[in-house]
């Protein structure tokens, strides 16, 4: 692992910003644009220029989308401010948000990329496309499928898809959960994919009364293969984030700063690495993992975890860990403003994007056409992505 460490604080802006106050729980700050402070190992922008990839990440406490570019040799931590973001759903040039109220999808458009300043830098640029009324249900992980994109609805325990005109339609619930109301009964949060369908749910507990999986945070998780609709695993410390990758079943076990594999046969948790931080959001590339850690205070939600008893300095960040040896091998650690992190997505092949949401010239001079009405459209004018 590289032991030199680059201190990035204030990140583009190059001023740190002033401490946010406390909130309490479940509460999500106001989007706020101050700089961040971050410090990376040296290895963290050189893996994604060597990979030619940037790395996406919310923060519901701090209302930001971060890009992790590279930037020569020093990491850039660009971002831009949102109601309480949390899931992500990355499919080709296409990107969904799941906010406080509503999911918003944004599309990459390479050749207005080339007019994002600083001009000829970037190699991505997403543009708004389209935002759905959801109301407040606390939307956690999603993921596309196919064209559908697929998301858990935590405040009423169930997987849904977007819809163009209802708040959300219900597509699966837990068959210990027996009515559809907001009353985030066993907290379903992680949602994994198996060839390109959905397999797998995480929850906190296997409950059916109104916040009933507060109760034994600790070791209540459960995991739940949805197209045998039962529970595969049990006795889980707050698990998150289950993807099939490499042959094999990942699992972030939260409550105790993990990341492993999971056997779907016996239900049994292997370890590959304890980490300094709460492990929620979870992303691979090559031999790589991309785990965001959140530091977690020691609140009634979070008192009680084994993470809490193992690390007290914990970390808020993003850490890169080999899934062959479980060592870590990079890492960015935020300060300050940022201490819990829910989402992490790679963008392969895309070094440099940018998201847009303020440039109003670029906004209203970028258009969208079909390919059979460029054929109306004069040369000069046309840009093909």
């Amino acid at each position: 692992m590289a032991t030199e460490v680059n201190d990035r604080r204030g990140s583009e802006q190059g001023r740190p910003p002033e401490p946010p106050p406390a909130l309490p729980d479940g509460e999500a700050a106001a989007p706020q644009l101050e700089p961040l402070r971050s410090v990376h190992t040296t290895s963290f922008p050189q893996i994604l220029q060597n990979r030619g990839v940037s790395v996406l990440v919310t923060t519901y406490q701090a209302g930001r989308l971060v890009m992790l570019r590279a930037d020569g040799e020093v990491l850039n931590t660009h971002f831009r401010g949102f109601s309480k973001p949390m899931g992500l759903a990355v499919r080709g040039n296409r990107l969904a948000i799941g906010l406080a109220r509503e999911i918003c999808e944004y599309h990459n458009l390479p050749a207005v990329a080339a007019k994002v300043k600083p001009e000829g830098k970037h190699d991505a640029c997403f543009l708004p496309r389209s935002s759905y009324a959801t109301g407040d249900i606390q939307i956690h992980e999603m993921a596309w499928v196919g064209s559908e994109l697929w998301f858990i609805n935590t405040a009423f325990s169930c997987l849904c898809t977007r819809s163009d005109g209802y708040s959300f339609y219900p597509r699966w619930r837990p068959p210990f959960v027996s009515h559809l109301v907001p009353e985030d009964r066993c907290h379903l949060n992680g949602l994994g994919l198996v060839d390109g369908q959905i397999r797998y749910v995480s929850a906190l507990g296997e409950t059916n009364t109104a916040g009933g999986w507060r109760a034994n945070k600790r070791d209540g998780g459960i995991l739940i293969d949805v197209a045998a609709n039962q529970i595969i695993a049990r006795g889980l410390s707050m698990p998150h984030s289950p993807r099939w990758y490499d042959g094999r079943l990942w699992l972030l076990e939260s409550g105790a700063g993990r990341i492993g594999t999971l056997d779907p046969a016996s239900g049994r948790y292997q370890t590959l690495a304890e980490l300094p931080g709460y492990t929620r959001g979870l992303s691979f590339y090559g031999p790589l993992a991309f785990v965001g850690l959140s530091q977690v205070r020691e609140s009634a939600i979070f008192s009680g975890i084994p993470l809490v008893e193992r690390v007290k300095d914990r970390s808020c960040g993003v850490w890169v860990v080999n899934i062959h040896t479980g060592e870590t091998v990079a890492f960015v650690k935020f300060e300050d403003a940022v201490q819990e992190i829910f989402a992490v997505e790679v963008l392969p092949a895309m070094r440099y994007p940018d998201l847009i949401t303020d440039d109003d010239e670029l906004l209203a001079r970028s258009f969208i056409l079909p390919d059979e009405a460029l054929a109306d459209v004069p040369e000069s004018l046309r840009a093909r992505t």
